[in-house]
């Protein structure tokens, strides 16, 4: 793995398994950047709610079958995925997690307890957002990130000296994204491309255990950076896969292997 990661020719390794097991092949102190998008455990909570968004989506996360495990069980598998990403950090290194507020409290006690710094928690507001309840309800525009350093209270920040605020503003994710497939989470590049540059440099090595869509695979190969892949589910990795592969990469450090 060592000699994969430090590769001049081969600097993407995608893993269709388990991240716990996945992350535990990995050497440790490997990866300046996570940035990864987990489960939000809402599967069980949205079939209760009085929605429409099964009506309006037909890949519907609540019914996907990998969102809906009870909060005990949510809680320790999070808490493993700490674990392991500590294990993996460098120090100084940083951390992007995705999660949705009412579960922000519990990821930054769970983070701390394995050795994280808690930075900041910060909202991506979606332009477009779909139009779900708007005679019911404040239509649901946002979603919150975490961000933490690991045994350090800061790292890379590629700010130019200029003011970043903790509130980014983009459209959800197109269709030209989503070519390769449908995932009900897809981010957008240009929310993921924000978060490369400011907290990962050129040849730094980004870890996405809960890859999805691939979508951080692709900013991270379009911006020079190593990449470490991660999918359960084989549809989704399949779909990611093809996708990296396909990002054009302008110098000759882009090679790839599957793990």
């Amino acid at each position: 793995m060592s000699k994969i990661l430090s590769s001049i020719e081969t600097n993407i390794l995608l893993s269709n398994d388990d991240c716990i097991k996945a992350m535990q092949r990995l050497h440790p102190e490997s990866v300046d950047l996570i940035l990864t998008d987990p489960p939000y455990n809402l599967g069980l909570f949205m079939k209760d709610r009085d929605t429409n968004l099964k009506k309006m989506r037909d890949n519907f996360f609540g019914a996907a079958g990998w969102d809906d495990l009870d909060f005990a069980e949510w809680e320790e598998s999070m808490n493993k995925f700490f674990i392991e990403s500590a294990r993996l950090l460098k120090k100084g290194g940083a951390m992007i997690v995705f999660m949705s507020v009412i579960k922000v409290e519990t990821l930054i006690r769970l983070a701390e307890q394995n050795g994280f710094y808690y930075k900041t928690t910060g909202i991506w507001h979606k332009l477009n957002p779909m139009p779900r309840n708007m005679n019911l309800h404040f239509v649901n525009s946002t979603e919150a990130w975490v961000y933490l350093t690991y045994k350090k209270k800061t790292g890379t920040f590629n700010n130019d000296g200029k003011m970043v605020h903790d509130f980014f503003e983009t459209a959800i994710t197109s269709s030209t994204e989503k070519k390769f497939g449908k995932h009900p989470t897809q981010k957008p590049e240009q929310l993921l491309q924000q978060f490369i540059s400011l907290l990962s440099n050129e040849g730094d090595t980004v870890l996405d255990p809960f890859m999805g869509s691939g979508t951080t695979g692709v900013v991270a190969k379009r911006n020079y950076r190593k990449f470490i892949g991660i999918e359960l589910n084989k549809e989704y990795f399949q779909n990611a896969k093809k996708r990296i592969e396909e990002t054009k990469c302008n110098k000759t450090n882009c090679g790839d292997n599957v793990i």
